[in-house]
C-alpha cells in the first residue's frame, strides 16, 4: 500500500512535468481517494503535505488548487554572475495585491456574469464605466468630464491613437529631450517626426515650445509632467499654467502622459488647465497590473470623433472583460487600496536607493519607483551597463531615452520596482560598489 508521501510526490511530479498547471482545480478529496485507491485519511494527508511543500493552495468552500511557483531568489551579487536583476522595467506589485485582484474578479466569472462581460465593446465603453474612469483618474480638486473618456486596450495604444488623432504621417511631434522608449517606436511606426524640446529641473520648458514651434511648426506636443521617466521629476503647478498658456497661443494640443500619476495625487494634470487643447491618458499597468490593463484617455471634445476613430481603425478598443473587471475593482475599493499600497512601497524603496546611493548624483522623487544617476567620472553610461551587467544588474542608459542625438547625459535610470526589497538593496550595494571603481579595473577581469 502506498504511503501518504508516495502518493504526494507522484502529484509532484505531475506538477512539475505541467501535466498539472498552476491554477488547476484538484478533485475532492473523497474522489481523490478512490481514484487513487486509498482511504479518505490518507487523501487528506497527501493533500495535507502538498500544501506544506508550497505546490497547492486550498481556498474554503472551493477547494485546492496547484499553486503558481514562487519567484526564483535573486542572485548573490558577490561576483560576476549571468543571474539578472532587472531595474530596467518598472512593474511595482504589493504584497496581498494578487488575493485582493482576485478577489474581486471572482464574481465576475459567474457564467450568467461572464455572458456579458466577453462580448464586445467600443472606445466609448459604458456610461458606467466612464464614470468610474473619471473617478479613478481624478484629482487635486479636478475630475474629468466623463462624456469625454475614451477607453483602449493599454496605455501605449491610447497614446498611439492620440498621435494618429493629432498628428499626421510626416507631422512633428515635440517632446522632452528625453522621453519614454516606447513612444521613439511608436512615432517611427506611425511615420511621425520627433523634435526634442529642453527641460530643466521644473520640467518642459513653455519658452522652448513656443520658440520651437514659431520656427518650425509642431502638430502636438507629448510629455509626463507628473514623474517624469527617466528624470523622476514633476513639473510645479505654476508651470503648469505656463505650460497651458503657451497651448492656447499657439493652438497647439499635448499629449499628456500620467501612467504614474497615481503615485502623487496632489498635482492638477495639465488636462485640468487646458482641457480643450490636452489628450489625457493613463492605464491601470502600474498602478495595478500589465497583465490585465485598461488604457483611458480624457479627450477633447471636439478630438473625441478622431480619437475614437484612430482606436478603432487600430483595432484598439479595450476588452470588454478587462474592462468589466477594472470597473469591478474601482468599485471594491480595490484600486484605491493597492494605489495606497504602492504609494508607501515606492517611498520605502526611494529610502533604500537614498541609503545605499546617497553619495552619489542621484535624484528621485520620494514618491517615485525611480532614480536618475549622474555617473561620475571616469565612468561613461555604456561602460557602466556593461560593468553592471557582469555582476548580472540591468540598468538603463540615457541614450535609450535621448531624441535622437541632441542629448545625451552621462547617466542611467534605476527602476526600482521590480526586484523584491532585500534584492534591491543587495544591487544598488553592487552598484555603488561598481561607481566608486576603475572601469578598466572592472571590465580588463
Amino acid at each position: 500500500m502506498e504511503s501518504y508521501r508516495q502518493v504526494a510526490d507522484e502529484v509532484a511530479a505531475e506538477i512539475a512535468a505541467g501535466r498539472l498547471r498552476p491554477g488547476d482545480r484538484l478533485p475532492p478529496q473523497r474522489d481523490f481517494a478512490r481514484r487513487r485507491g486509498i482511504a479518505n485519511s490518507t487523501a487528506a494527508r497527501v493533500y495535507a503535505e502538498l500544501t506544506r511543500r508550497g505546490l497547492t493552495v486550498g481556498e474554503v468552500g472551493r477547494g485546492t488548487f496547484v499553486r503558481a511557483s514562487d519567484r526564483r531568489p535573486g542572485p548573490a551579487l558577490t561576483e560576476p554572475s549571468d543571474s539578472r536583476v532587472d531595474l530596467e522595467l518598472n512593474y511595482p506589485a504589493v504584497p496581498g495585491q494578487a488575493r485582493l485582484l482576485g478577489d474581486g474578479i471572482r464574481q465576475l466569472l459567474r457564467p450568467d456574469v461572464l455572458e456579458s462581460s466577453v462580448r464586445p465593446v467600443g472606445a466609448a465603453g459604458t456610461s458606467f464605466a466612464r464614470d468610474v474612469a473619471a473617478g479613478l483618474l481624478a484629482r487635486a480638486g479636478w475630475r474629468p468630464d466623463p462624456a469625454r473618456v475614451l477607453f483602449a486596450g493599454n496605455g501605449r495604444q491610447a497614446i498611439a491613437a492620440a498621435i494618429t488623432a493629432l498628428v499626421p504621417p510626416g507631422g512633428r511631434l515635440g517632446v522632452e529631450e528625453l522621453t519614454y522608449p516606447v513612444l521613439k517606436a511608436i512615432a517611427g511606426r506611425l511615420g511621425v517626426t520627433l523634435v526634442p524640446l529642453t527641460v530643466d529641473e521644473a520640467g518642459l520648458v513653455p519658452d522652448a515650445v513656443e520658440s520651437t514651434a514659431r520656427k518650425t511648426p509642431l502638430k502636438a506636443i507629448y510629455l509626463q509632467p507628473t514623474l517624469h521617466n527617466p528624470l523622476s521629476l514633476s513639473m510645479p503647478v505654476e508651470r503648469r499654467a505656463e505650460l497651458a498658456g503657451v497651448l492656447e497661443r499657439l493652438g497647439v494640443h499635448a499629449i499628456e502622459d500620467t501612467i504614474w500619476s497615481f503615485l502623487r495625487d496632489d498635482l492638477p494634470p495639465l488636462a485640468a488647465m487646458a482641457p480643450e487643447h490636452t489628450i489625457l491618458v493613463d492605464s491601470l499597468s502600474k498602478r495595478l497590473a500589465p497583465g490585465l490593463t485598461v488604457g483611458f484617455a480624457v479627450v477633447p471634445r471636439a478630438t473625441v470623433p478622431g480619437m475614437t476613430a484612430a482606436l478603432h481603425s487600430a483595432g484598439s478598443a479595450p476588452m470588454r472583460f478587462a474592462l468589466e473587471t477594472a470597473v469591478q475593482w474601482a468599485t471594491d475599493g480595490i484600486v484605491a487600496a493597492v494605489t495606497r499600497g504602492k504609494q508607501r512601497d515606492a517611498a520605502d524603496r526611494q529610502e533604500i536607493a537614498i541609503r545605499h546611493l546617497g553619495e552619489f548624483a542621484v535624484r528621485g522623487d520620494p514618491r517615485s519607483y525611480s532614480c536618475w544617476w549622474e555617473l561620475p567620472p571616469p565612468w561613461r553610461a555604456d561602460t557602466f551597463v556593461a560593468a553592471a551587467a557582469r555582476y548580472g544588474i540591468a540598468v538603463t542608459p540615457a541614450a535609450a531615452f535621448a531624441v535622437g542625438d541632441h542629448r545625451r547625459p552621462n547617466a542611467v535610470r534605476l527602476g526600482l520596482a521590480s526586484p523584491p526589497a532585500e534584492t534591491l538593496a543587495r544591487a544598488l550595494t553592487t552598484l555603488a560598489g561598481i561607481a566608486r571603481s576603475s572601469p578598466d579595473d572592472l571590465l580588463a577581469e
